[in-house]
């Protein structure tokens, strides 16, 4: 067995990068942003203020998002950030010097092509050894579900660039389904939602605090209303106009529907005795995207499933592969075990 004190646990998220160190929990928690500069291909920052940059920069330097969907999609700049965040992470740890074998998360529905890049990333970054879990594996360790027990446990996380749906059982992934609807994916659905009916651009800042204020899964009694400011598509000005919430709820309505969708297939695809589990034990919810209003209800109300939130959904896989240290060797040993499932 390594020395734990030494291996890192990193959720590798499309909308935010945490690290966990065994004993100590989280210690790292930023956006998972990068600002390059251009001319030079240097990186100029990363995480928080790299994310104050959007929107904001000159036209030498561009603030990207090197991970689209829950995968890497530049390679080069996601290996400089989880260096980065991994360098943040060591300077915290109470055995300094030695390098890490770092468990990474990475979502069910991915390819060995793109599992071997985030191994190979990671290992760019500078960790000894590194081992893949897969995302809702880790969501429900983290959520305290008994996933080496012959009990079924059903995990929903909703993250930035995917929705991950699966069952779990001693210790493996029985059925599952991914699919890249999620966080992103709301933000984006309230930029589009908006642009067509006020013909008004708005940021991705803005569109994300649209979401945690009046974004609804379905109407509420009380129909509150916010402020927002953007650009006139007509005129090209400044403009602030009020939406409210049933507005939102609009916007989001297919988006909630395909997470709802992916939650009833893989029921449907649930052996008998494991779905008369998750019956009794309900269907656990985890990541930002659970944080939505009335995400639960509308999800208990078509499956007919208690739905509960997490207690800490946001930290939830980070806290989960922080945990699944101390199994680095089932992750060894059974490479396929919890680290991925085949996804039609």
């Amino acid at each position: 067995m390594f020395g734990l004190s030494q291996d890192l646990g990193i959720d590798l998220g499309t909308a935010n990068t945490l690290v966990c160190i065994k004993g100590k929990g989280v210690v790292v928690s930023e956006p998972s942003v990068v600002a390059v500069n251009n001319d030079t291909n240097q990186i100029v920052a990363v995480g928080n203020e790299a994310r104050d940059m959007i929107g904001r920069t000159p036209g030498n330097i561009t603030v990207v998002r090197p991970m689209k969907d829950g995968v890497i999609a530049d390679y080069d700049t996601t290996a400089a950030m989880m260096k980065y965040y991994m360098k943040r992470a060591n300077e915290k740890r109470s055995s300094f010097g030695a390098k890490s074998n770092v468990v990474v998360c990475v979502p069910s529905g991915i390819t060995k092509v793109e599992e071997r890049a985030v191994i190979d990333a990671t290992k760019l970054a500078g960790a000894k050894e590194a081992y893949p879990i897969a995302e809702p594996f880790a969501a429900a360790i983290g959520a305290d579900l008994p996933v080496w027990e012959p009990t079924g446990s059903m995990v929903v996380d909703i993250g930035g660039g995917t929705t991950e749906v699966a069952v779990i059982s001693l210790g493996g992934i029985v059925t599952a389904k991914s699919i890249r609807v999620a966080g992103n994916n709301l933000d984006e659905a309230i930029t589009i939602y908006i642009r067509k009916k006020y013909n008004l651009m708005i940021g991705e800042r803005t569109a994300e605090e649209i979401k945690v204020e009046v974004g609804s899964a379905r109407g509420a009694d009380s129909n509150v209303t916010m402020a927002i400011r953007g650009r006139n598509l007509l005129n090209g000005l400044p403009e602030t106009i009020t939406i409210s919430q049933d507005e939102i709820v609009d916007a989001l309505k297919e988006s909630v529907e395909k997470i709802v969708h992916a939650v009833k297939t893989t029921l449907e695809k649930t052996p008998p005795e494991l779905s008369a589990d998750i019956m009794n034990r309900g269907i656990v919810l985890t990541g930002g995207g659970a944080l939505l209003n009335e995400i639960d209800k509308v999800i208990s109300d078509e499956t007919d499933i208690p739905v509960f939130i997490a207690d800490n959904p946001l930290e939830c896989v980070a806290i989960g592969t922080g945990k699944s240290l101390e199994y680095i060797q089932h992750f060894r040993d059974n490479p396929n075990v919890a680290s991925r499932t085949t996804i039609e």
